[in-house]
């Protein structure tokens, strides 16, 4: 709630009118699936690297030994999928809520004013 005091009346209503437009073509957008993607990848290149390296010499041996390296790639896309996926619908219900906020302090204080003589 802190970062909608910070915004000016403005871009409070730039922001209601453009979420009470586009609200739903941003459930589907791509923009934050490859953001999230990307993390993912980020997370999965970073656990080769660091097998790779042989930082940590056993869990290097164990991961040679019973970990082939299919099931590695697979689990990395995985994770990927889900932190892209994740990662947008946290974006969307994040922009929904401050829509709803936004939109009830609006009503209360068009309530309030039309209250006052």
């Amino acid at each position: 709630m802190n970062y909608f005091r910070r915004m000016s009346d403005a871009e409070k209503e730039t922001f209601l009118a453009y979420w009470s437009k586009n609200r739903e073509k941003e459930r589907t957008s791509l923009r934050p699936f490859l953001v999230g993607l990307s993390a993912g990848l980020a997370i999965g290149i970073s656990v080769i690297l660091i097998l790779e390296s042989g930082w940590y010499e056993r869990a290097n041996m164990v991961s040679n030994a019973r970990l082939s390296s299919f099931v590695l790639l697979f689990a990395i896309v995985l994770i990927s999928l889900f932190m892209a996926f994740f990662y947008r619908k946290f974006r969307w219900e994040m922009q929904e809520q401050q829509y709803h906020e936004l939109l009830a302090a609006k009503r209360k204080k068009e309530k309030n004013e039309t209250k006052q003589p």
